[in-house]
């Protein structure tokens, strides 16, 4: 499984980090998985809400990459920064991005507000759908079904709540993709309880 882990200015670290150290992890422990972090510009580095800098793999094509599962992380959406996921959603490109994978057969994912960015693609219409708290009345004013849960499970699209809830999200995908097992031996590696049981449709 190729996951792509798409990064702009201003996302909040917690949610792309996270789920690339769970991701790895389980290519570490025998699964046929890795992650990488990507960006829609060419360039070396990414800014995060929190000041932190993360080294880029490489260019998201989505007119020619085929990533099997695309991370969509949110960041600064509830302050309307400059820089945050807020402003990705306004200028467009991540929209456009992700309905052009979801129309060719990603699975895309979106932690936190970048649940908002999914919405923003189209593709949240008529599903069931979370994203964090301060976030909520913004997702409830679209056409998602907006659910009480930590992470939803809609088959090709999954969200997640709050910051830590990526590392649900993540664990989540490698139990579905490769088992218990592989997901139980990544939760014990980085010591974090898993908090809840995904609502699936």
């Amino acid at each position: 499984m190729h996951v792509a882990i798409l990064l702009y200015d201003g996302f909040d670290e917690l949610d792309a980090v996270a789920p690339f150290e769970v991701f790895q992890n389980a290519g570490a422990f025998g699964a046929d998985c890795a992650a990488e972090f990507v960006t829609l510009d060419d360039r070396e580095t990414v800014t995060a809400s929190h000041g932190m800098r993360i080294g880029v793999d490489g260019v998201l094509d989505p007119a020619t990459d085929r990533p099997d599962l695309l991370v969509v992380p949110g960041g600064g959406w509830n302050s309307r920064a400059e820089q945050s996921a807020w402003t990705e959603a306004e200028k467009g490109d991540i929209p456009d991005a992700i309905a052009s994978l979801h129309d060719t057969g990603t699975v895309v994912a979106g932690v936190c507000t970048g649940g908002m960015l999914l919405s923003r693609a189209g593709i949240l219409s008529g599903r069931p759908a979370v994203t964090h708290g301060d976030a909520l009345d913004d997702l409830r004013a679209t056409d998602a079904d907006v659910v009480s849960a930590r992470v939803v499970d809609d088959g090709d699209v999954l969200t997640a709540g709050g910051v830590t809830s990526g590392l649900d999200l993540s664990l989540h995908v490698v139990e579905r993709e490769f088992g218990a097992d592989v997901a139980d031996r990544v939760a014990r590696e980085i010591e974090y309880e898993r908090r809840t049981t995904p609502v699936e449709h």
